[in-house]
């Protein structure tokens, strides 16, 4: 058996990885050539094991807009009625595109597809829910130091005919993406390939994270995935994992045969068998199924495994507890679910998802003092998307403490503004001690009464203030901040410096912050007020 034969008996689901690898590396007792022995069962897992699977990817931040919910929560409480794939609509207003936040001309945004402004939105939603669109951002580096490595994989159906294929660039250029970029176009199946395309990428270092986006119609979504491993010791937060997949198209054959070897390959490359799967996702395809179907489908596995409930399904009229599994011995086993869509012209993509590993990350540092001043720095595009931030801000400061929309602490909040947002031209700089205090501060701001409206808004990068490519900048950011000289690092804030320079991020986790404010339609809908502003 040479090594095209072993590995074309591997993808067929004939050959178990472990015979695979046994044959390939040749081990001793096994002889290229020859049949490989039966594998050996695995032993039992201990109780608290939680190492993961050394080609494992985590899904850090999924964020999407469906038909009547805009956003994960909206639509799980849609899904709980089984109502979710009953009620199909278009997108409200795909027109009605924020292109002043992105810094897009009207002409340009004229001639921009329908979705495709729906899609920028969902992408850097995508990249805020994740914390990953400043610092942490410029902190995935590939092996060679390249920064901001990360790959866009756009599933994107008929969108990526009349954008000419060119969006993943587009992104990538409006985002600072340095990763590759890539159209994928595989009918209903095409999100899903795309992320099976997007694991191979970060399996060979291409990246260090990956975006998967899709929009249609009726749907637009996207996901941010990283080796589990480097989301852990990052702390980052972890909807899923992704433990294999495999892609495949019918030919000839009957649809039937090609969907069971597609999972039995699927299984094979995540090392499980058909009992460790309790669930299988797969929509009934047809001619009306768009590129982001496959996302929608995978939003209800990620869901039904991070609530521990499965959603009404043929033979299920209502949501029931989903216990988790348990081995031989009695461990306890996480849950899986299997999501597998086929285009209408036969493309089929599989993948297997595994609820996340509980992990509590080393955090670095230490708690700040109660009363202690902390700097606040918030930042946006243009003046009027500065005071609505300001103001949603301020709103999420007043939310229940037993509400999700309710913010973290003063000082967790002040770290994930800077290390977790991009710095944008307009800014704000706070210095305050309380939430309280500072809930006050950002509605004066928004209002357009706060009493020391101080400096200008610049957009220049502050060149000739600092070099930002020394060494010595970086040091001297830090020695500010270890030196509490909140008043020094606002001014070079307010002056358009971007003082997150240098920052540790590694193993600071991500919080749960309100999105950037976007403001769809003209310009004059939403009147500008406000001055940046240190205090």
């Amino acid at each position: 058996m040479d090594t095209r034969e072993i590995l074309t008996r591997f993808k067929s689901g004939t050959l178990a990885r472990e015979q695979a690898v046994t044959l390939l590396t040749a081990h001793p007792g096994a002889t290229v050539g020859e049949p490989a022995p039966a594998p050996r069962p695995d032993p039992a897992p201990a109780p608290d094991s939680t190492v993961p699977a050394p080609d494992a990817y985590a899904i850090t931040a999924v964020h999407g807009r469906f038909p009547y919910a805009d956003g994960l929560d909206a639509y799980w409480r849609t899904a709980l009625d089984g109502g979710a794939e009953r009620r199909p609509a278009p997108l409200p207003d795909p027109e009605r595109f924020d292109a002043d936040f992105f810094g897009i001309d009207p002409d340009t945004a004229a001639r921009l597809a329908p979705q495709e402004g729906v899609l920028l939105e969902t992408v850097w939603r995508t990249l805020e829910d994740a914390g990953h669109a400043g610092a942490r951002l410029d902190a995935l580096i590939t092996a060679d130091g390249e920064p901001r490595s990360v790959g866009v994989y756009l599933a994107h159906g008929p969108l990526g005919a009349a954008c000419g294929g060119a969006l993943p660039g587009r992104l990538c250029d409006l985002l600072g993406l340095r990763g590759p970029g890539h159209c994928v176009d595989t009918g209903a199946s095409s999100f899903l390939a795309a992320l099976h395309l997007a694991t191979a990428a970060l399996r060979t270092g291409d990246c260090a994270a990956a975006l998967v986006a899709a929009v249609d119609a009726a749907c637009a979504g996207a996901v941010l995935v990283r080796p589990l491993a480097a989301a852990r010791a990052a702390g980052d937060p972890v909807h899923a994992v992704v433990r294999g997949g495999a892609l495949a198209h019918a030919g000839r054959a009957a649809a039937a045969g090609t969907d069971a070897r597609l999972a039995r390959r699927a299984r094979a490359a995540a090392d499980l068998g058909t009992a460790d799967i309790a669930v299988c996702e797969t929509p009934v395809e047809s001619g009306a199924a768009g590129a982001a179907t496959g996302f929608a489908a995978l939003c209800r596995a990620v869901l039904q495994l991070g609530h521990g409930t499965l959603l009404p399904a043929p033979g299920r009229t209502a949501p029931v507890a989903w216990p988790r599994p348990r081995d031989p011995q009695g461990h306890p086993l996480p849950r899986r679910a299997s999501v597998a869509v086929r285009g209408e012209h036969g493309a089929a993509a599989h993948v297997i998802l595994e609820e996340p590993p509980e992990h509590r990350p080393e955090t670095r540092g230490t708690a700040a003092a109660p009363g202690r001043p902390e700097l606040i720095l918030l930042s946006a595009p243009t003046p009027r998307h500065l005071a609505a931030t300001a103001r949603r801000f301020a709103d999420g400061l007043g939310a229940p403490a037993d509400s999700a929309e309710a913010l973290p602490a003063l000082a967790d909040l002040a770290t994930e503004l800077r290390i977790g947002r991009a710095a944008l031209p307009c800014r704000l700089a706070l210095i305050v001690r309380t939430t309280d205090e500072l809930a006050e501060g950002l509605r004066e701001f928004a209002d357009g009464t706060a009493p020391e409206p101080g400096a200008d808004l610049r957009g220049s990068g502050a060149s000739g203030l600092l070099d930002p490519e020394l060494p010595e900048t970086a040091h001297y950011l830090a020695a500010l901040r270890r030196g509490g000289r909140l008043a020094a690092l606002a001014r070079l804030w307010l002056a358009g410096f971007d003082v997150t320079r240098g920052e540790e991020t590694h193993g600071r986790p991500a919080v749960p912050l309100p999105g950037s404010a976007m403001l769809p339609g003209p310009a004059d809908a939403v009147p500008a007020t406000g001055d940046g502003a240190a205090r």
